[in-house]
Order: C-alpha cells, then structure tokens, then sequence
C-alpha cells in the first residue's frame, strides 16, 4: 500500500486544537500515512502563504492532501491550485464551502470539509442557558474571533434557541483563556458591568469560559468576586480531559461536547485517495450537551 503524505495545518492554541493534532496522527499511524503538523498563527494571510507553498513544492516534496480550519476565509484560489496540481484539500470546522461545488466537478481530486453543525452547538448552549435561566435574565457571552465561520454560526444559533427573555452582551475573544480574561477584565471597569445583573457567563469554548472565571476569581472584592463564581459558566468543545473535567470539577456548569474531527477526515481522505473515488462533500459530527439538558437545575 502506498505511504500518503498529508499536512495538517493547526493554529494550536486550545485543547481542542491539540487534540486535533493527536487524533490526526493516530489516524495517520494506524492508515499508513506520512503526516506533517504545521503550526501557525491566526493568521489568514500567513496562512494562505503556507497552504501555496506546499502545492507549489517539487513533486517529491508536495502533500497528497492539505487539512486546515480557515482562519479567515476558505482560501479560494488556494483550493483552485490544490485541485490543479491533484492534491486533496479538506476544510476543517467550516460548514458551508461556496467553491466546493464548481471546483469538484472541473477536477478528480478529492476535496470535501469535515465539520460539526455549528448552528447546533448554539442551539445547545441555548438549550442550556434556558434550563440555567428558566424566568429569563441576562448572559455574558464571549465569543470567537469575528472572522471566524464557525464563531458566527454558534452564535445564530444561540440566537434561535434562547427564550426571548434572556438578554445577550457580547464580549469578543481569540478562543484563548488569556483573550476572554482580558475581554472580562476590560469589560469589567465599564460601568455597564455594575448594572446589568448577569445570570450566566457563557462563551464559544472551553478555554474561553474558564479564562472568563479567572478574570472573575483575579477581582479584588471578596464580596463581588464571590457573587460572579456562583454564577453558571458554560462552554463548548467539551474534551474529556480539559471541558468535562472542569464540568466535574465544578469550574464549568455545562459544555457542548464536539467530536474531533481532524482523525476522521484524515480517515475519509485515505480512502478517497486509494480508492480514486470523490468524497461526499460534506461530513457532519454530532455535538451533545454535558451533562444531559434534563440534569441541568438553575442555581
């Protein structure tokens, strides 16, 4: 069986994105593929940068196939030279991919994304905050970065899914703990933040939610601090080691548990490329609430 090369392209700044990286090369070891991990930053231009220069290296040095989650867009041209030149593109953790369709019926090669439905995640988190606030209120939401697909979606459906009695304030972060720190401390000095009784902080990851209780836990008010970490903390990407840890821990109240899919699509793609036949152009992994929506009582 012929060895694969691929590269995964990962701005590895969460648990998720490193457990992206694990299941990616488990998958890669068990399939006989070659993996190279390029770690970047978020990036769009330096990443559209990488992603040419692999399609556009010696043929002995070139990538059966490139992984990566935009970090803006979708890089179309990227994707059109990737097809050129026969290698396999696969966009991670992004929905709806407007090239997808005219690229694959002008080339052979595979090219296809692997995601969660983000809308879904939302409408979860959503579910959540309606068992966590069941006579209404308001939530502190922190949210991914603007130009991020994924950000937006969750967000449309929180949207959908809060009762329209709970009011959400926005605050933005990089899907870092240190960004929503920073996010929460700057919002705390406004003076917005001493009259809106906030019922849930809740944020678009893991990392994010826990780095909002730390700006609450770093205050220097015995009184207030105590009363912002009663409140519920809620998160998403819900990593047995790191989201339903804290769960356990009570750090967090809630996560939305969302599958690795990096592993999976390294999987799809192995296939595609030794069978000669196209990927369907879009896989779908399930998020789920932790614990159960049932479980979850206001406090």
């Amino acid at each position: 069986m012929k060895e694969l090369r691929f590269a995964l392209l990962v701005v590895e700044n969460n648990d998720y994105q490193a457990q992206q990286v694990i299941v990616a090369q488990s998958a890669a070891n068990r399939l006989n593929v070659q993996l190279q991990i390029i770690r970047t930053e978020h990036d769009s231009i330096l990443q559209s940068r990488q992603v040419l220069d692999l399609i556009h290296a010696p043929a002995v040095e070139r990538p059966d196939a490139i992984f990566f989650e935009p970090v803006g867009t979708a890089l179309t041209q990227p994707a059109r030279a990737a097809a050129a030149a026969g290698v396999g593109w696969v966009v991670l953790n992004r929905e709806k991919v407007e090239y997808f369709a005219d690229i694959r019926q002008k080339f052979r090669s595979p090219m296809f994304s692997v995601t969660t439905s983000h809308r879904e995640v939302g409408q979860i988190q959503g579910q959540q905050i309606a068992r966590l606030l069941p006579h209404g209120g308001a939530v502190l939401y922190i949210e991914g970065p603007s130009d991020n697909d994924a950000s937006g979606r969750r967000t449309e459906g929180l949207e959908l899914s809060k009762p329209h009695n709970v009011e959400v304030r926005i605050l933005r972060g990089r899907w870092t703990s240190e960004s929503a720190y920073n996010a929460v401390t700057s919002w705390l000095k406004l003076a917005i933040a001493k009259e809106v009784a906030i019922g849930v902080v809740a944020a678009q990851n893991d990392a994010m939610a826990l780095g909002a209780r730390k700006a609450f836990e770093d205050m220097d008010s015995n009184s207030v601090r105590e009363r912002w970490l009663k409140l519920p903390f809620i998160g998403c990407d819900g990593l047995p080691k790191s989201g339903q840890t804290a769960v356990r821990n009570g750090s967090l109240t809630a996560t939305v548990v969302i599958p690795p899919n990096a592993g999976e699509a390294v999987e799809l793609m192995a296939s595609a490329l030794r069978t000669g036949q196209q990927a369907a152009e879009t896989f779908f992994t399930q998020p789920t609430s932790f614990p159960p929506l049932g479980s979850l009582q206001p406090k």
